[in-house]
C-alpha cells in the first residue's frame, strides 16, 4: 500500500479489519475500499499493485465483490482490460449489503423455519420447539416486512426515519415506557 496517501491507506486498512468481523475476509474488504474510494474506475493489475496483492488474489476478490452486486465491471474505451467501479453512494452500497444478507441469510433460515412448522411435532420437546420456532420466524417475518416496507421509501424519507430514532427513544424515556439510558437527559426535544 506504498502507493496510497496515507489518508487512503488508513481507510483501506480499517475496511480489512472490519471486512473480517462482517464475513468476509480482508483481503476482499481492503479491495472494495479502495474500489469505493477511486475517483475512475480501476483495474485489477491496478488494484493488485496499490494493495500489494498477488494477482489471483485480487481476481478472486473481485468476483466475490461482483457476487455481492458491491463492484460492478466497466469497459474503458481503447483499453482491453476490465476496470471495477463502486457505487459512489453509500446508501446503495447500504442497500445493496442488506439485500444481499437478506437473500443469503434471512431467506433460508425463513425457509428452513417454515419447513420445520409444517411438521407434526411427536413429543411434548417438539411442541416446545416448535413454539421457539413459530416465535423467531413470526419476528423475523415481521422484520423482513418491516425491511421492505424501508427499502420503498425515498432516500430523503429513510434519512429522516433514522434520524427519529434519536427523538422516539426519548419521548419513550420520558413517557415512562421503556427505561431511561444512564447519564442521558430524559426530556423530549
Amino acid at each position: 500500500m506504498s502507493t496510497l496517501s496515507p489518508l487512503v491507506r488508513s481507510f483501506v486498512a480499517h475496511f480489512g479489519e472490519m471486512g473480517s468481523r462482517w464475513g468476509i475476509n480482508r483481503t476482499v474488504g481492503q479491495i472494495y475500499a479502495l474500489i469505493f474510494v477511486s475517483p475512475e474506475p480501476i483495474c485489477a493489475d491496478a488494484i493488485a499493485e496499490q494493495l500489494e496483492f498477488s494477482r489471483s488474489n485480487v481476481s478472486m476478490g473481485l468476483k466475490e465483490l461482483q457476487s455481492w452486486r458491491l463492484v460492478s465491471r466497466r469497459h474503458v474505451p481503447g483499453d482491453r482490460r476490465e476496470f471495477f467501479e463502486a457505487p459512489g453512494d453509500a446508501w446503495q452500497t447500504f442497500q445493496t449489503l442488506a439485500e444481499e444478507r437478506r437473500r443469503r441469510e434471512i431467506e433460508p433460515t425463513l425457509s428452513m423455519l417454515r419447513n420445520a412448522l409444517l411438521e407434526e411435532p411427536a413429543t411434548e420437546a417438539d411442541r416446545h420447539a416448535q413454539a421457539r420456532m413459530r416465535d423467531m420466524h413470526d419476528l423475523i417475518e415481521l422484520m423482513t416486512t418491516w425491511f421492505d416496507d424501508v427499502q420503498r421509501l425515498d432516500r430523503q424519507t429513510l434519512s429522516h426515519l433514522m434520524k427519529m430514532g434519536a427523538k422516539v427513544q426519548r419521548l419513550l424515556e420520558f413517557t415512562g415506557r421503556i427505561p431511561a439510558r444512564p447519564g442521558l437527559p430524559v426530556q423530549p426535544e
